[in-house]
């Protein structure tokens, strides 16, 4: 966890704070008395009495009355006492219940620690839930993120790599086996919890998380999990195998950074997600394998951030996504191979910079595209090779510009596109177009 990160306070947890009890009583007797001044003389103006008819000697049936009225007033007097000490005798107890709650959940901590230290796979698994069972049932929610911490720092320790199946190293590639499904069990725990409706008993959604260089070679489903809170880290993670899923995840808030991470292999599914709010980083990512999905996803508010990512194999689709206010940056990304395909995404408003970006290689589509809105920049862009086609893209509104870009190789069609030619793009092209750039031929007749 970042070192400035503070714990917050869980919504149930009890201080105890009590007054000294002279000025418990005085401030309560204080607010009686201005309690029933307040209700006699409302009762006086309601009920519309002009004066008060006094009498010049006392009688047995008001002497009666005055003796009722002292009795009342020792009889309220010591109930407030009695509800003073009520009140500090339950506030106590709270504490005192409080205090025992958090011993008990020490020494069960303290035990479950023990079982993540032992040489036995089963023990650790059976730490493992322990750990999560009390983060579950934590009395604070500074427990409830030790406990996850706790967790997670079993997620960074180093282990070792996969001797192989050779029969010589059977022995070590069974301990292998049976140490990765601890780990694929904190995996599974997680996203498990984080898929709970924040709130609600077992939901971790407003904890941090620290994943830091953290191998995940394993399914992790945060499918409809929200981030609005909290801080969630996979810098410097490598996403080698298995599925990892925020499938219509909802990013409304705090920070979730995949900076500096690998996508080496595996599926990572970001299908229909929200990016709403918050800041959600991928800067200087690697995707060099396997599939990243943003297909579908919709980018309508907060800062997402690709910059300085290399696309360099595997598959990351856009496909169908809208980018509809935020901004979205893909600052000097390097797309060098694999398919990136943005096809039938839609841009109608935000920001959307591949500023700097270089197109070196591999297949980037935005076929079908609709530019209707929002600033969509690919100043001072190179494009050296590869495949950049904007066939059939619909530019109806807001600005698109190619403005310093340079086009020096590969393949760049804007075959069957509709609408203006896009700012700078025939100054950044030149008359007439390089080899392997495609352009409307009603744009060239309207070149400088």
């Amino acid at each position: 966890m970042t070192a400035s990160r503070k714990p917050r306070p869980f919504p149930n947890e009890q201080k105890l704070r009590l007054w000294r009890v002279g000025w418990a009583l005085t401030l309560t007797f204080a607010a009686a008395v201005l309690a029933a001044g307040g209700t006699l003389y409302g009762l006086v103006v309601l009920l519309d009495f002009q004066k008060i008819d006094t009498t010049a000697k006392l009688d047995a049936k008001t002497l009666f009355d005055l003796v009722k009225l002292s009795f009342g007033v020792v009889a309220g007097a010591g109930a407030l006492v009695a509800l003073v000490v009520a009140y500090r005798r339950q506030r106590v107890d709270e504490a005192g219940a409080h205090r025992e709650a958090t011993r008990l959940h020490t020494e069960r901590f303290s035990q479950a620690v023990d079982k993540l230290g032992s040489d036995s796979p089963a023990v650790r698994l059976g730490g493992v839930h322990a750990l999560a069972g009390l983060a579950d049932d934590a009395p604070d929610n500074s427990l409830r993120q030790t406990c996850i911490d706790v967790l997670c720092a079993y997620l960074q320790l180093p282990f070792t790599p996969d001797p192989g199946t050779d029969p010589a190293h059977q022995e070590e590639h069974h301990r292998y086996l049976a140490f990765r499904k601890v780990r694929h069990t904190i995996l599974r725990l997680i996203g498990d919890h984080y898929r709970r409706p924040k709130g609600t008993h077992r939901s971790w959604q407003d904890c941090d998380l620290d994943l830091t260089g953290v191998t995940i070679d394993g399914d992790m489903d945060f499918r409809g999990a929200t981030f609005a809170d909290g801080e969630v880290h996979f810098d410097s993670a490598t996403f080698s195998g298995g599925d990892v899923s925020f499938h219509g995840a909802t990013f409304s808030g705090g920070t979730v950074s995949f900076s500096n991470a690998t996508f080496s292999g595996g599926d990572v599914s970001f299908h229909g997600a929200t990016f709403s709010g918050g800041d959600v980083s991928f800067s200087n990512a690697t995707f060099s394998d396997g599939d990243v999905y943003f297909s579908y996803a919709t980018f309508s508010g907060g800062d997402v951030y690709f910059g300085y990512a290399t696309f360099s194999g595997g598959d990351v689709s856009f496909y169908g996504a809208t980018f509809s206010d935020g901004d979205v940056d893909f600052n000097r990304t390097t797309f060098s191979g694999g398919d990136v395909p943005f096809t039938e995404a839609t841009f109608s408003g935000g920001d959307v910079y591949f500023g700097y970006a270089t197109f070196s290689g591999g297949d980037v589509h935005f076929g079908s595209a609709t530019f209707s809105g929002g600033d969509v920049s690919f100043d001072s862009a190179t494009f050296s090779d590869g495949d950049v086609y904007f066939g059939y893209a619909t530019f109806s509104g807001g600005d698109v510009s190619f403005d310093s870009a340079t086009f020096s190789g590969g393949d760049v069609s804007f075959d069957s596109s509709t609408g203006p030619a896009p700012q700078g793009l025939l100054a950044a092209v030149g008359t007439p177009p390089p080899a392997g750039v495609t352009l409307l031929s009603a744009w060239l007749l309207t070149a400088p």
